[in-house]
């Protein structure tokens, strides 16, 4: 085998984490909706196996526990059917053409406003909730700015689309939340704060949406086939 065959074949942390939820998505979802005793014992398996690659990836995570975890979270039917999590972020622009950016409490890092779908909103309105909840900041949607797949870019470790919309400013002051940020403000282009989340994902895209320019959503291309690609 040449160096160039060990590269092609090298796994990541990354791939062993997206490889284990995804073996775990379809054990659960094939667990929700079998009523066959054998089916469920070789989903099970799979199950096990599922949480073995993921605790290989993860350091803190623990096989058998995860694997209890899966279990006891399967429903029946279409419950059981596991999909990933959506996240509503906020890209917002003021009148300088500077973007808002909070700093999570919980990790330092900085990024533009970002939270959990939650159930009875349209995702527009999850955005325009997300901002005002974390910054004090009064916006409206503009237009959408990108749909994020967060383990295959490698910012998540669960299965989670992030829907980015660009949003302007219309009013509101400049307040954190007490418990989710540490500080909050505008910042330029040239003088963003650090250390900023995922920064090459999404500073270009965001700034060319607060500059004005037309550009269509960004998202991530098929890979051929879908579940064998990087």
């Amino acid at each position: 085998m040449t160096a160039r065959d060990d590269e092609h074949f090298a796994v990541s942390a990354s791939d062993l984490l997206r490889w284990g939820e995804t073996l775990a998505g379809v054990a659960r979802t094939g667990l929700g909706f079998t009523e066959s005793l054998y089916e469920r014992e070789r989903f099970e398996e799979v199950l096990k196996v599922a949480a073995d690659i993921r605790a290989a990836a993860v350091e803190e995570a623990e096989s058998d526990a995860l694997f209890e975890e899966w279990l006891d979270s399967i429903g029946e039917g279409v419950a059981g059917y596991v999909t990933p999590k959506v996240a509503v972020a906020a890209v917002v622009g003021n009148e300088q053409g500077e973007i808002l950016l909070t700093q999570r409490a919980d990790s330092g890092w900085w990024l533009y406003p970002v939270g959990w779908a939650d159930v009875g909103y349209s995702a527009a309105e999850i955005a325009v909730k997300e901002v005002f909840e974390e910054t004090g900041i009064e916006c409206e949607p503009v237009s959408l700015i990108a749909l994020l797949d967060g383990l295959r870019l490698g910012f998540a470790r669960v299965p989670m689309y992030s829907i980015v919309f660009h949003c302007r400013m219309v009013g509101g002051e400049l307040r954190g939340h007490p418990l989710e940020t540490s500080a909050v403000g505008f910042f330029a282009r040239d003088a963003l704060p650090q250390p900023l989340a995922g920064a090459n994902r999404w500073v270009v895209l965001a700034f060319a949406a607060i500059d004005g320019e037309q550009r269509a959503a960004w998202f991530a291309e098929p890979r051929t086939p879908p579940w064998r690609g990087a």
